[in-house]
């Protein structure tokens, strides 16, 4: 069974590039409990992360990313955990867990959100993709932070989450195995 020290294993990447499906998907395979900071966040303030862009904008959303982030270092080990496409900026991403980029492409995010059973619900939760050539803007520029910031990256464009959730065991397994020598 995967234990990485009792490490949690940390999603990042882009807004609708897949961490929730991969994360659900690892947790079924390893039986480690899942979180997903977008879901803390709404529930610590008790509404939508699109009314509190819209209310208290983003500034006061990043501090509570960051709180988060406080929260979960100290208190959740073991544990998958999915964030939302700015949470890698919080201080402590590396004391959280082992992080892994999930990269593909701006075109591939936006055919895999369109081409979803609920696309218009997955394309509303994501305030700041509502400006097509703003959220691109941001995906260029977050690119080689989500790489500098990984301790794994894998390719999703295109590819099964089956085959995407095997690929990661594996290399979750090698860096264990780094980590023992």
């Amino acid at each position: 069974m995967l234990n990485l020290k009792n490490k949690n294993i940390v999603f990042i990447g882009f807004m609708g590039v897949g961490k929730g499906t991969i994360s659900r998907a690892l947790i079924q395979r390893t039986k480690r409990f899942g979180l997903d900071t977008d879901d803390l966040i709404e529930s610590m303030e008790n509404r939508k992360i699109k009314a509190i862009f819209e209310t208290d904008g983003e500034a006061y959303f990043r501090k509570l990313e960051k709180k988060t982030a406080k929260w979960l270092e100290k208190n959740v080990k073991n544990a998958v955990i999915s964030t939302g496409g700015g949470f890698f900026k919080v201080d402590n991403l590396d004391a959280i867990g082992t992080i892994v980029y999930l990269r593909s492409s701006f075109d591939g995010i936006l055919k895999r959100l369109k081409e979803h059973e609920n696309a218009d619900l997955k394309l509303a939760k994501r305030p700041l993709l509502s400006d097509e050539d703003k959220a691109r803007t941001l995906f260029e520029e977050r690119s080689s932070l989500y790489e500098v910031k990984a301790d794994i990256t894998i390719n999703v464009e295109n590819r099964s989450v089956d085959a995407i959730v095997q690929d990661l065991i594996t290399l979750l397994h090698l860096k264990e195995k780094k980590e023992k020598e």
